[in-house]
């Protein structure tokens, strides 16, 4: 490695970006296009890092294996930074491999957080949580650390832990600080800040309430029958009744606690269910059939009754009822939450992260962007979708993941 190579590198090391440039800004062979790359990412100009590591990787070829794999692991970290999922995990993988093989543990272990951070992007938590587990973190420099325990942090609060994720955010200062990456201890400085904003608001006797995460970890663990809105379910105790894929259960299932311990008019939960302001006979006969099914489903929690006006619901056990509602209600309140982090979105990675069609997603994202809560830049497969941050709260509940079964 030539002297301006070295200079470089030790330059990124620090993110030192310009001073990187400075050593490599007029070279093309590879080993330079490749530090201009990282370079360029550093500094936020991720197509350009992009095409910079692409050909760095092609003029590596494949007798440089080596070279050629942290090519390919700096690319994917820019995918990521781009928020582009489509990329192959069994490419990264391979990477990983064969820096292993070839004795470069560092950039090995950076393969698989990248590979840990997009599954968390995904909401696959339990896959991330396990490749997590996997990982020999006493390999890892102290950046690497920071990211490890940011990453460990992010799991955790996902999953409602909050003990472990102020642990880990602990544990990714101290590596911040010993790194000296003034990126990374923002980025440490952010994920602490989330824990004392507002989760989620709490809905009882017609009482509106604020609640942290771990306020939100307390209450579903305190055995209280839950219908939760931000997760779209029922919760009581360890049971829990997913109910994502059945809106008018859910509905109804809200319209009942919002209004217990008193019943819920039959008109009202038609409304609230099936939208409509004028209910007829028909409406009448379906609520009839969706009240026995949510009576079903519940039946573990709660009794459905009926009464006088329409149905009230009977908690087993003498639990309360309360409902917990995200700090913005609506459709879009996952969606806004993935674009709330900075990042700009391409539509196939908002589909892929919230398990949803492209169709789908694009409907929504024309609505919010009518609304003024989201705006695109580019054109056809370059453009990419960014919202405001959304300050005072935290999007911990918003993310789409399942909540964990205690």
């Amino acid at each position: 490695m030539d002297s301006p190579i070295a200079a470089a590198a030790r330059a990124l090391a620090v993110g030192d970006a310009l001073g990187a440039l400075k050593n490599v800004a007029l070279r093309d062979d590879p080993p330079a296009l490749a530090l201009r790359g990282i370079a360029m990412a550093q500094l936020g100009e991720l197509p350009r890092a992009r095409e910079l590591l692409r050909r760095a990787a092609r003029g590596f070829g494949a007798r440089e294996e080596l070279a050629r794999a942290r090519c390919v692991v700096a690319e994917a970290e820019v995918a990521l930074a781009m928020r582009d999922l489509r990329g192959s995990a069994h490419t990264l993988a391979t990477a990983s491999a064969t820096l292993e093989a070839r004795g470069d543990r560092v950039n090995a272990l950076h393969a698989r957080l990248i590979a840990v951070r997009r599954l968390l992007l995904l909401g696959r938590l339990d896959e991330a949580g396990s490749a997590l587990d996997r990982l020999d973190e006493r390999a890892l420099p102290p950046s690497l650390r920071a990211v490890a325990e940011l990453a460990a942090a992010e799991l955790a609060l996902r999953s409602l832990r909050t003990a472990p994720a102020q642990a880990a955010l602990a544990r990714a200062r101290v590596a911040a600080e010993r790194a000296r990456v003034p990126a990374l201890l923002a980025e440490v400085a952010e994920a602490s800040a989330a824990l004392d904003r507002p989760a989620a608001r709490l809905v009882r006797a017609g009482q509106d309430h604020p609640l942290r995460l771990e306020e939100v970890e307390a209450l579903l663990a305190s055995g209280a029958f839950v219908v939760d809105a931000c997760r779209r379910g029922l919760r009581a105790g360890a049971t829990w009744r997913p109910l994502a894929r059945r809106p008018v259960l859910f509905a109804l299932a809200r319209t009942l606690a919002e209004a217990w311990p008193r019943d819920a008019d039959r008109n009202a939960l038609i409304a609230r269910a099936f939208d409509t302001r004028r209910p007829n006979e028909s409406h009448r006969a379906r609520l009839r059939v969706e009240i026995g099914r949510l009576r079903a489903l519940a039946a573990p929690l709660a009794r459905v009754e009926a009464s006088a006006r329409g149905f009230a619901l009977a908690p087993r056990g003498e639990r309360s009822v309360v409902v917990l509602v995200p700090p913005i209600d609506g459709d879009q309140a996952s969606l806004l939450a993935l674009l709330a982090d900075g990042a700009a979105w391409s539509t196939s990675a908002l589909a892929l992260a919230l398990g949803a069609s492209q169709r789908t997603v694009q409907r929504a994202l024309v609505e919010a962007e009518a609304a003024g809560s989201v705006r695109s830049i580019g054109r056809a497969r370059a453009q990419r979708w960014l919202s405001p941050p959304l300050h005072g709260f935290t999007t911990a509940l918003l993310l789409p993941a399942p909540l964990p079964v205690a």
